[in-house]
């Protein structure tokens, strides 16, 4: 398959790239102007500020796996970071979808990501594809990205939107965050620790993107979860006993609102029990679907997080 990646950069993207290159895909990087990305030969420039998009490039591709945006999780959310999170994700692909749309051979797959923040914070109700979204921030911003990526059905492409949970790889993303003041023996649960916590390897995560790239009734959201939701306080002590290191001193709810406003409640606080039930019933298999064997492997690859 020809394969156009959005966020190839990244740390899904990195890997995601690398496993499909290695079964023989063409990988080509969407590249947004003014990054390193466009210098690479494959490379497909895009820029949404200057209505840029190299269609010649993009043409004759087999499918996109769209995975940019900006991180939310770099500093409190003020009224111009919740806007750059906004276009970086629901602008972006209303853009990216309108251009391919114009293509004389558009892509019959679109892989889009989304987040289980779809689902808002839910206490223990267990959460599947169907159920309803929540109404804070991201909520919102899930719904809204979801339905730009579903537009792509318009031009006969099978559209699916990945909700992830927590992605956890030994070189980014949350867990090396997670582990470090356990390691330096001040870490513990965050708040009450009663959160629910639904996570996801990046092998795991590499492995379901490849499902449902091949997978003909892949559509619609997928729970990108796996199948054994954890607390935050079963989180934290698990993670301790992999690392062999205590965890005794829980950070207070009320400090890290103080800290990070409204996304600590969002990304640290909320609680989302979510189980994968579509990729179940459609035969997916998991690689890690338990949180110490996975947390063991991806630390057992490192001397240290």
């Amino acid at each position: 398959m020809r394969i156009l990646i959005s966020g190839a950069s990244g740390l899904v993207g990195t890997a995601l790239s690398s496993a499909l290159a290695s079964e023989g895909h063409t990988v080509h990087k969407l590249a947004r102007a003014g990054t390193r990305a466009v210098r690479e030969p494959r490379a497909v420039r895009w820029y949404l500020e200057g209505n840029e998009f190299d269609g010649k490039a993009a043409e004759g591709a087999d499918a996109v796996v769209h995975l940019a945006g900006v991180s939310i999780a770099s500093g409190r959310w003020s009224k111009a970071r919740k806007k750059e999170i906004y276009d970086s994700r629901v602008e972006v692909t209303h853009f990216l979808v309108g251009n391919l749309a114009k293509l004389q051979k558009p892509p019959r797959v679109f892989l889009c990501a989304s987040a289980v923040g779809y689902y808002g914070n839910r206490g223990d109700e267990e959460l599947v594809e169907e159920s309803p979204p929540g109404n804070d921030f991201l909520a919102g911003l899930a719904q809204e990205w979801e339905a730009a990526a579903a537009q792509a059905e318009g031009f006969g492409a099978r559209a699916a939107m990945l909700r992830f949970g927590v992605v956890l790889a030994r070189h980014g993303g949350a867990l090396p965050r997670m582990a470090l003041p356990i390691r330096l023996g001040v870490g513990g649960r965050i708040g009450s620790g009663k959160q629910w916590m639904s996570w996801v390897t990046l092998d795991e995560v590499v492995s379901i993107v490849r499902f449902a790239l091949g997978n003909d009734s892949a559509r619609g959201p997928l729970n990108a979860v796996a199948p054994s939701p954890v607390t935050n306080a079963e989180f934290t002590k698990c993670l301790a006993r992999v690392l062999h290191r205590p965890a005794m001193l829980p950070v207070p709810g009320f400090a890290l609102r103080l800290l990070l406003g409204e996304m600590a409640q969002a990304l640290l606080l909320s609680s989302q029990r979510v189980v994968p039930r579509k990729l179940q019933r459609l035969g997916y298999t998991f690689v890690s679907p338990q949180l110490e064997p996975a947390l063991a492997a991806i630390l057992q690859k490192t001397k240290g997080v």
